[in-house]
């Protein structure tokens, strides 16, 4: 048997999907976004159940109302992992059992794009869900162990952000409210709102790209609505952008910054130059004598 490498002209030619997450404050138009996809090839999965922005817009869209349906939305659109046991979610048996009740997943075929609102009522749901497991519960005693549940919470959340994150033919993008307040020594830092800390740590580091969605002054000092791109940014914001192809803030349409991320990439010897930095003045040398 050959050592399966995957050629460089073959993984070129593969059909890659952007993974990402915005974030933004409750009611800056994150919902909203949609107007400004493809809505003939993109699938809506509404959470949130606050489709109100988006009423007119033609568009599919699947309405999960547990965490069961949640994960077996992402098993059917993303596939089974052959790396599971059959008594895992998101195994071969779990990918055929929903298969048989929802039918033929080439259905799915058609949507270059999946839109999940929100990542926050995501949470929600698998923490509900959580708090009926074993685990959740004192061994012991029998009690409730919110220790246990919160555990619980943080794999289930991260199993399912992974699973979509390997669907590799399609756009995924989750959306989340992101909540302002200030640490211990009164600066203000964001974080998402999302239950537990664990799916908020390690979500920047699943996805491709961050964006925060958030009022920045135009050059009037008037706030405009923008993305915020880059890890970098003069607000704190939380950001990433692993294409390297946007600018820190960008217009806040959805459909050209997914056309912008997918450009033809600049040369690898452009890629690999860092920008000059300005070395700092040298100390004064000190005078003979003083230590």
């Amino acid at each position: 048997m050959a050592l399966p490498i995957i050629g460089a002209d073959e993984r070129l030619a593969q059909r890659k999907g952007i993974k990402g997450v915005i974030f933004g404050r409750s009611g800056i138009g994150k919902t909203s976004l949609l107007w400004t996809l493809n809505a003939s090839t993109t699938l809506f999965l509404d959470l949130e159940a606050g489709d109100l922005a988006v009423e007119g817009l033609e568009i599919d869209t699947l309405r999960p109302r547990t965490w069961k349906e949640c994960r077996d939305f992402a098993v059917f659109i993303g596939g089974p992992n052959p790396a599971l046991r059959e008594d895992q979610p998101y195994s071969q048996a779990h990918f055929d059992e929903v298969c048989g009740r929802y039918g033929d997943p080439t259905v799915i075929g058609k949507y270059e794009t999946v839109f999940i609102d929100s990542i926050t009522v995501a949470g929600r749901l698998c923490f509900q869900w959580c708090r009926g497991q074993p685990e959740a519960f004192s061994e012991k005693t029998g009690k409730p162990d919110i220790r246990g549940a919160y555990g619980l919470h943080g794999r289930e959340m991260i199993g399912w952000l992974t699973h979509l994150q390997h669907t590799r033919g399609k756009h995924v993008w989750f959306v989340g409210i992101l909540d302002e307040r200030l640490d211990d020594f009164n600066r203000k830092v964001f974080q998402p709102q999302i239950d537990g800390s664990k799916t908020g740590l390690e979500l920047p580091g699943i996805v491709d790209q961050v964006i925060t969605m958030a009022d920045i002054p135009d050059p009037g000092g008037q706030p405009q609505r923008a993305f915020v791109c880059h890890t970098l940014n003069p607000w704190g914001y939380p950001a990433k952008d692993r294409s390297g192809r946007l600018d820190m803030v960008e217009a806040p349409h959805l459909g050209r910054v997914m056309e912008k991320i997918q450009r033809p990439a600049a040369p690898a010897s452009e890629r690999l130059t860092w920008p000059p930095v300005t070395p700092a003045d040298p100390a004064p040398a000190q005078e003979p004598g003083h230590g």
